[in-house]
């Protein structure tokens, strides 16, 4: 039985004959199978090495909970290449959805004060703010329903696509740039909403919150917001991450609340 905290992870050997055969027909016969032990929605994730190349490759089970995420992102991908990986094949097999992308190889982002990473850190989420504006046209969440009863709807109502999760482990830095991934539940809100989200991950990451803000200055959507509404934002954010991680991300909580307590002149 799954739990939304608790996915319980399979390996390749374990999945199905029909559901191996079914992606190996899409990806070309596996000779070698790399398990990864990242990702908290998928009940498999590995990268496959087969006859027609490499392929990153992961799949849930009809009672994952979270199953839709991956029907989602699978639906979205063709919209996204210009700042994610592509989908090359999707699978519905036997009670699995198996999506196989195109493989990156990289490294998560560290966040910490001075790190050689965070210029290319910005650097991403321009480009995600301005390749997504005007957000294309699909099917997807607005922020305005997403944070409805938290926040006024203006403050982050916007025609962009916004990943919305865009942490380190969704961060891919590469010699080439930074690739984000996982764009299983983004929304249509404020270009500005990913980079106030990261600006309370470096607060985490040990940055002061005027630092944070300061990386975010090199982020034009950033520039651009009001700043009634980030300061909005951060008011709500702070009262939603102590509803919503506080047992399961204390730092993330307590940056949230010291970035709306800078925001709002508090000592």
């Amino acid at each position: 039985m799954h739990t939304l905290l608790d996915v319980a992870r399979r390996g390749w050997d374990e999945l199905p004959a029909s559901v191996r055969w079914a992606v190996q027909d899409c990806a070309g016969p596996v000779e070698r199978v790399e398990p990864v032990a990242t990702g908290a929605v998928s009940d498999l994730v590995a990268v496959l090495h087969t006859a027609s190349g490499v392929h990153f490759c992961k799949g849930v089970e009809a009672g994952n909970p979270r199953g839709w995420m991956h029907r989602n992102e699978a639906r979205l991908n063709r919209h996204l290449r210009a700042v994610t990986p592509a989908l090359r094949w999707a699978i519905e097999c036997d009670g699995w959805t198996m999506l196989g992308f195109e493989h990156v190889r990289g490294r998560h982002p560290d966040l910490t004060p001075g790190s050689a990473d965070l210029p290319q850190v910005a650097a991403a989420h321009s480009v995600m703010a301005h390749a997504l504006t005007p957000c294309p046209p699909m099917r997807v969440q607005a922020a305005t329903a997403r944070w409805e009863g938290h926040l006024d709807p203006a403050v982050v109502e916007g025609d962009s696509l916004v990943h919305t999760d865009a942490t380190p482990r969704n961060i891919l830095v590469r010699a080439t740039g930074v690739t984000v991934v996982d764009w299983a539940s983004p929304c249509r809100g404020a270009a500005w909403i990913d980079t106030a989200l990261m600006v309370i991950r470096l607060i985490a990451a040990g940055h002061t919150p005027a630092a944070a803000q300061c990386w975010a200055a090199a982020v034009p959507a950033w520039t651009a917001a009001p700043p009634d509404k980030l300061d909005a934002f951060a008011a709500a954010t702070a009262v939603l991450t102590r509803e919503w991680k506080a047992d399961r991300d204390q730092p993330f909580a307590r940056a949230a609340t010291a970035w709306h307590r800078h925001r709002a002149g508090a000592p």
